[in-house]
């Protein structure tokens, strides 16, 4: 099934859902995939200064690496198209309006979206929000 490129019905049907828990960005500076599988990471970036592992705060703090800034993660359950125009600008700029740091990464199927734990709820409310508002101009 292809993605959704049209941006206002990427809008109006986007569905964000908050995960459960917090999260963690750390940097591994020496890594090797025996550790990384061991963390068990939802989230794997590799930049020139080190390997970025989003994981859980729990498995943070067990293998004693940093747990700060907290997170959480926003799924846009809607299935979007990789090439889509504007979706990422259209909630960055919500969420930005409202003071929230939005941290975004592209899956196949989904954008998610890492907020600062402590703005979680607030987060959810503005994209609830530009989701009815953008439903409500699609129908209008």
């Amino acid at each position: 099934m292809a993605g959704i490129s049209h941006l206002p019905t990427l809008l109006a049907t986007m569905q964000p859902s908050l995960s459960p828990g917090s999260v963690v960005f750390c940097a591994l500076q020496t890594p090797d995939w025996v550790q990384i599988a061991a963390l068990n990471p939802e989230v794997v970036v590799r930049e020139a200064e080190a390997l970025t592992v989003v994981i859980p705060i729990s498995v943070a703090r067990a293998s004693g690496l940093a747990t700060e800034p907290q997170m959480r993660r926003i799924t846009l359950c809607v299935h979007s198209d990789l090439e889509a125009v504007g979706l990422t600008a259209a909630f960055a700029v919500a969420l930005a309006e409202a003071g929230i740091s939005a941290n975004v990464v592209a899956g196949y199927h989904h954008d998610h979206i890492y907020v600062p734990d402590r703005q979680a709820q607030d987060a959810m409310r503005v994209l609830t929000a530009l989701q009815a508002r953008s439903a409500r101009e699609m129908t209008a």
